[in-house]
C-alpha cells in the first residue's frame, strides 16, 4: 500500500505537539492514535460477538458463571465420581 501525506489545521499540529512525547514525531503520535483506535474497534466488535454467543448459547454463559464464580485460593474440591 503505497503511503500517503495527511494535512492537519495548525490547530491540530499545537495539540499534536502539546500531546506527544518530546522525542516523538508528529506522524508516530498520530499513526499510534491510529492504531491504538483500531485495536479499540476490533476489541469492541469482538466483545460483542462474544455477548452474542453467550446470548445464543446459555449453556456456555452458565458455564462462565460457575468458572467466573470459583475461589481463587484455597483448596481444591475433589472430584465428584
Amino acid at each position: 500500500m503505497p503511503a500517503t501525506t495527511v494535512k492537519l489545521e495548525s490547530d491540530l499540529v499545537e495539540k499534536a505537539v502539546a500531546l506527544k512525547q518530546p522525542d516523538e514525531s508528529i506522524s508516530a503520535f498520530v499513526r499510534g492514535l491510529i492504531e491504538k483506535e483500531h485495536r479499540a474497534r476490533q476489541l469492541h466488535e469482538s466483545a460483542q460477538r462474544y455477548d452474542q454467543f453467550l446470548r445464543e448459547h446459555p449453556e456456555e454463559r452458565e458455564a462462565m458463571e460457575v468458572w467466573e464464580s470459583a475461589p481463587l485460593s484455597g483448596d481444591i474440591e475433589p472430584k465428584q465420581p
